[in-house]
């Protein structure tokens, strides 16, 4: 089956790499970037192929992803409409739709089908499932239907509107909550606040609510700005809330109880299921404690931790917990790794790890057992013993160096670990048997 050929315009960085990740088995995936040596470097490094112009990459572009930020987004689209191959798609990532959608009916060839679309996800996202997508065309053609079969398959969460629809939704899920949380965090700098030691005051709460807070303001403040400035609702989002603030400051100054309350109340039931979002906050608060709390108990032992990000797996014995922080020991090495940043691998996860990464120990072990003693009884026990891969049975002698009552039987050992091999052979004396 030959595989279609999927442009991304600006694939060398942030959301657009994602992409590059996300395709480059299903597609042959080619990108473009402002930068041609780190555009070359990305594309090595991903699997992709680098091509220099747009237009080139327009011309050859089954699927050509305009991933580029907010404020050259239109003049990518009017710079390409013309190279893209007839009954090819062009999809972009923004978000903001409005104006991309404007610029693209007033340039696009009506043989090349346009689907706006918005990753509500950033690049830091993990996993697709159950992640949010836009879709927003104007016209639904033949990709159409392709397209979002495509992205149900990866278990997404797609939602149809219009442009401008969408662009009110994202002034409240975007422009508001990061025009609060960035004022928030400016706040807290004009008042010379050392975050590290409210740490040592912190509710669980205020701990998400800062790392929230902290996750939105070291994103781009480029690409920051202009969800702001570019959307065409930011202005009635950031009044209103600016409004809100005043009123509640005013409230509390004057001492007004009674309309503190009244506020507060009108708000929260506004905020629609409130115990679906207690339910949210919980299970987050009960996911820090429990990780916290199943690490404590593991010092000592050895565990596999996976960064979150990069994913990388670190294994060996886990030393301590300081702060937020996994001391683990791996050989010689002293691992410090931050516990936010981490998963704990099931033991399932750690074994799999260990078969994949781990140079196996094989050993043949001959012990003189009593003539009745049973086999695979011997073979399932071992097998309970932990970092045990296979035991099997390879000879049965009753020579004449065996007293008659008795049996020699040879087993072959493999393990991840020599002392899980050592293990073994303590189990066979412990069924009576006398190592040869």
């Amino acid at each position: 089956m030959v595989k279609m050929n999927v442009g991304i315009i600006g694939g060398s960085d942030g959301l657009r790499k994602t992409l590059v990740y996300y395709f480059k088995d299903e597609f042959n995936v080619f990108i473009t970037g402002y930068n041609p040596e780190k555009g070359k470097r990305v594309a090595d490094e991903l699997g992709a192929n680098y091509i220099e112009s747009n237009a080139g990459l327009a011309n050859i572009s089954d699927i050509l992803v305009i991933s580029v930020p907010i404020q050259y987004t239109s003049e990518v689209i009017r710079e390409v409409a013309p190279f893209m191959k007839s009954g090819s798609l062009m999809v972009d990532v923004t978000s903001i739709k409005e104006e991309p959608s404007k610029s693209m009916a007033e340039s696009w060839p009506e043989t090349v089908e346009y689907i706006p679309t918005h990753p509500v996800f950033g690049p830091r996202t993990t996993r697709l499932d159950n992640q949010v997508i836009v879709l927003t065309a104007d016209k639904k053609g033949k990709w159409y239907p392709k397209v979002y079969n495509y992205l149900a398959s990866k278990n997404l969460r797609i939602i149809e509107t219009t442009a401008e629809n969408h662009d009110f939704m994202m002034s409240i899920v975007q422009v508001l909550t990061h025009f609060s949380f960035i004022s928030a965090a400016s706040a807290i700098e004009k008042l010379s606040v050392d975050i590290s030691e409210t740490e040592d005051y912190e509710s669980p709460i205020y701990n998400l609510m800062i790392d929230l807070i902290a996750r939105i303001v070291s994103q781009n403040p480029y690409l920051t700005y202009n969800i702001q400035s570019r959307n065409n609702f930011g202005p009635k989002v950031r009044n209103a809330l600016a409004d809100a603030v005043i009123e509640l400051r005013d409230v509390i100054n004057k001492g007004d109880e009674d309309e503190f309350i009244d506020i507060a109340i009108r708000a929260t039931k506004h905020m629609g299921d409130i115990k679906n979002a207690l339910g949210r906050s919980d299970k987050a608060i009960s996911a820090l404690s429990y990780e916290y709390t199943y690490l404590n108990n593991q010092i000592g032992q050895e565990v596999g931790l996976k960064h979150i990000y990069s994913g990388k797996i670190h294994v060996g014995i886990l030393e301590s917990i300081d702060g937020k922080t996994a001391v683990l020991k791996d050989g010689n090495k002293i691992k410090n790794l931050r516990i936010a940043n981490i998963r704990i691998l099931l033991p399932a996860e750690l074994y799999q790890w260990k078969l994949e990464n781990l140079n196996r120990k094989t050993e043949s072990i001959s012990c003189v057992f009593p003539k009745n003693v049973h086999v695979e009884t011997i073979e399932n026990t071992v097998m309970n013993i932990a970092n045990l891969i296979e035991i099997r049975l390879t000879d049965a002698y009753t020579g004449p160096q065996i007293d008659e009552k008795f049996i020699s039987l040879t087993f072959e050992v493999t393990a991840l670990y020599k002392e899980d091999i050592e293990k073994v052979k303590e189990l066979f004396t412990g069924f009576g048997g006398i190592i040869r």
